[in-house]
């Protein structure tokens, strides 16, 4: 726990100002005074417009407000940033010159493999875009938004942040949680957990996202406890294919937890899901995730006590396109250890630092996460997982990039490094395959029925 601690320390002493919000009530209001800074010194979503005193940070200037010229249209990506550089190369030889900025994860991780773990730095790119509509209700949610015990919201407009100008943890938790995914999303991607000699086999999904107040069919008032539907289908390999998962993401888990089924397809029967939660196994996973890993950190969120540490500047992966890039092999991705990093881009951004440590009466296998979340986005970009003896765990870090083709900030890869099995999940492969992600789908209720997943999952 002694690294834990000496962190925390200096993150305290770095961010006395942010810190302070930490003692605010629970439910304390947003007024009209601070509500008034969301687009103008703050970004809509509650971001600092200006750039770091160093100019390491610029200031933003409203992102990616258009595809750039390489862009041709379709699925695929091409990078915005085609000519840029690193301007640095962190190693286990010289991070202790850049420690500042590194996550007690990220500095593991090249103790570990002080071979082949680096962090190429490049120029900070504040590429993160907000659609008028995410701004307008963004600003809606400052002032309608509360929580409601440890586990829900109410007077959420979905679509907008949350909480853009957050006075607690949970508040910027919860802005994760509820971040502004688009309305609706088809993609099919690959998961792997390679052997600590890099031999790995390919579990590929068809995932499904839609918010609810986006569907076609759906009804003022319908349902309003819903925030998104998930539908996960296996398609490979052929000993799991047809398999798949619905869930119904509620807002106010107090009030109704998280619904969720499961059609297995050698059974050919559906039945709920409960263990779909918390630190229940994540779907093919070989152990090596929990339910609540999934998007770096999903679900309910009471069974942690949440504190707000404060903001600081922190390298982190932004502006991954290189790790979607259409045709790279995965063959040249994974690698032992970790993927390849040499594809990665790491760069100079503020984050928020929560620290999450189990609630008294409750359990899960992780006792602390430490959260380190893009003020930009909200997108956790690492997270920190500790054991119940306060040992530095397993290590995640959030491949970001926006999608400016749908107006989304999400992620090329997610990856979760295990210090203690020399093994890693990493999960959004897409490269390989024929199409990539499709914002502009559009579903129907009747697509996120339990009755429906028998259809959905023929071999």
């Amino acid at each position: 726990m002694e690294m834990t601690t000496m962190f925390k320390k200096k993150i305290l002493a770095a961010a006395l100002v942010a810190a302070s919000l930490a003692a605010a009530p629970a439910m304390a209001k947003v007024d009209a005074a601070e509500v008034a800074k969301l687009g103008n010194e703050l970004t809509p979503t509650g971001a600092e417009k200006a750039g770091n005193a160093a100019g390491t940070i610029p200031a933003w200037d409203g992102g990616i407000k258009q595809p750039p010229a390489c862009y041709k249209g379709g699925d695929f990506l091409c990078n915005p940033f085609p000519d840029d550089k690193p301007l640095f190369v962190i190693t286990a030889q010289n991070m202790e010159q850049y420690k500042a900025n590194l996550t007690p994860g990220q500095m593991a991780m090249m103790k570990k493999y002080p071979d082949t773990y680096r962090m190429p730095v490049y120029q900070t790119r504040r590429s993160h875009a907000v659609p008028d509509f995410v701004a307008e209700r963004t600003k809606k949610n400052a002032v309608e938004t509360e929580t409601v015990g440890n586990t829900g919201l109410k007077g959420l407009n979905l679509q907008g942040y949350p909480f853009p100008i957050p006075k607690n943890g949970l508040e910027v938790i919860w802005n994760h949680i509820g971040r502004y995914r688009g309305s609706s999303l088809e993609r099919t991607i690959g998961q792997v957990t390679p052997q600590a000699n890099g031999v790995y086999s390919m579990v590929m999904f068809k995932d499904q996202v839609a918010v609810r107040n986006t569907l076609t069919d759906i009804q003022p008032g319908e349902e309003e406890n819903v925030m998104f539907y998930f539908k996960q289908q296996v398609v490979a390999p052929a000993r799991l294919a047809g398999n798949v998962l619905l869930v119904h993401e509620t807002i106010d888990q107090v009030k109704e937890p998280r619904l969720a089924w499961i059609y297995n397809a050698g059974q050919r029967r559906v039945r709920r899901a409960p263990q779909v939660a918390y630190d229940g196994p994540g779907t093919a996973s070989d152990g090596m995730r929990t339910s609540d890993n999934f998007d770096l950190y999903n679900g309910a969120p009471d069974r942690y006590e949440w504190t707000l540490v404060g903001k600081k500047e922190m390298y982190i992966p932004y502006n991954s396109y290189k790790l979607d890039e259409k045709g790279l092999k995965y063959d040249d991705m994974i690698k032992p250890g970790h993927i390849n990093q040499d594809l990665a881009r790491y760069e100079l951004h503020r984050v928020w630092v929560v620290e999450a440590k189990l609630r008294q009466g409750t359990r899960h296998i992780y006792a602390q996460r430490n959260f380190f979340i893009d003020e930009d986005s909200w997108v956790a970009s690492a997270i920190d997982h500790y054991d119940g003896r306060g040992n530095l765990w397993r290590v995640a870090e959030s491949h970001n990039m926006y999608y400016y083709n749908g107006g989304v900030s999400g992620y090329a890869l997610e990856t979760l490094y295990d210090l203690n099995a020399g093994r890693y999940l990493a999960l959004g492969f897409e490269n390989e395959e024929a199409k990539g992600a499709n914002w502009d789908v559009k579903f129907s209720k009747v697509e996120f029925k339990p009755n429906a997943l028998r259809q959905e999952g023929v071999r």
